[in-house]
């Protein structure tokens, strides 16, 4: 079978280890099933993995990918929740210690056939293309759960989202409008500002802008370089949420005189579980919300989507089907 695999690790050179090739089919064991995919997305986390985040030398070579849509043995149509639990585990899926993504312990998505999990399979709707249902696994899961679990926003609450263009910034636009709650974006490119109008944001504004009023809430997964922006602009009581740091980990100031005096609060987000997932297929049927996607390619070209990505060319979600 063809698959997208990482074979060496380089923090400078991520993409020299990116390799496309046939590889063994996966044999089914215990209550893991073979899954026949149609479409995957490529995330940011499939870039930092090439760099050495999250996997180790010894564990090469590894399928990369955390999510995706296919047709298991019986010849339903899937879609993938993307956190693997403990067998057992019967809490949130993420809070579970050992709990791990698609390509982190087990071979990732990227793969004409690829073994999940019986419980991490969620039906996708009969009228959803293939690019819609792998966009949900990760991209609109991780958004609706910062959104809507982790800050609590409410219809006619303001929220401000850290960047434009990014997919998991893209669906937290279409899914909060959906619910009546006030969006604003920021971005560095006019481009992008316009693009975040089209998709729904009330307000658009340059990255460290200063604006017209206090937020609820701020949804940021730039790090070290909005950190001080979004702990300014929000309300006392407000909540930032992140769930990641593509600029870095350590910003120049933590701003705890801020945090503390303000009550400000800070949470962290990692994917979703699987009641979520299904939650947000519900949310985007009922708001007949389509995927913001960038570019559809086949499994065989993919290292040109690993390049738009890491030229922070792309604008939505880039696509893998096979």
């Amino acid at each position: 079978m063809l698959a997208i695999s990482a074979v060496s690790l380089s923090p400078t050179n991520p993409l020299e280890g990116l390799e496309i090739a046939d590889r063994p089919e996966p044999v089914p064991h215990d209550d893991w099933v073979p899954i026949r995919m149609r479409a995957t997305t490529l995330n940011h986390h499939d870039l930092w993995s090439l760099k050495g985040v999250g996997l180790r030398d010894e564990q090469l070579p590894r399928i990369l990918g955390c999510d995706g849509a296919g047709v298991d043995p019986q010849g339903n149509e899937v879609i993938i929740a993307p956190v693997i639990t403990r067998p057992g585990w019967r809490l949130d899926e993420t809070l579970d210690p050992k709990r791990s993504l698609f390509s982190e312990v087990v071979d990732g998505t990227f793969a004409e056939l690829v073994l999940v999990p019986r419980a991490n399979l969620v039906p996708k709707p009969a009228g959803w293309s293939w690019e819609t249902a792998a966009v949900a696994s990760l991209t609109w899961l991780t958004a609706y759960r910062m959104l809507f679990t982790q800050s609590g926003l409410r219809p006619g609450e303001l929220v401000l989202v850290q960047g434009a263009g990014g997919g998991v910034n893209s669906a937290c636009v279409q899914l909060a409008r959906a619910v009546g709650v006030r969006v604003w974006v920021t971005s560095r490119d006019a481009g992008r500002r316009d693009r975040a109008l089209e998709l729904g944001a009330e307000q658009v504004f340059e990255s460290g802008a200063r604006l017209p009023e206090k937020v609820d809430a701020v949804i940021d997964n730039v790090g070290a370089a909005t950190w001080s922006h979004s702990i300014n602009v929000l309300r006392p009581g407000g909540i930032l949420v992140t769930c990641g740091a593509t600029s870095g980990d350590a910003p120049t100031r933590a701003e705890l005189s801020k945090i503390f005096f303000r009550e400000l609060r800070i949470q962290g987000s990692t994917a979703g579980t699987r009641s979520e997932l299904q939650s947000v297929v519900a949310l985007a049927q009922a708001a007949g919300i389509q995927p913001l996607i960038d570019t559809v390619l086949p499994l065989a070209d993919a290292r040109r989507g690993f390049a738009r990505l890491a030229a922070g060319e792309v604008f939505g979600k880039i696509v893998f089907t096979s």
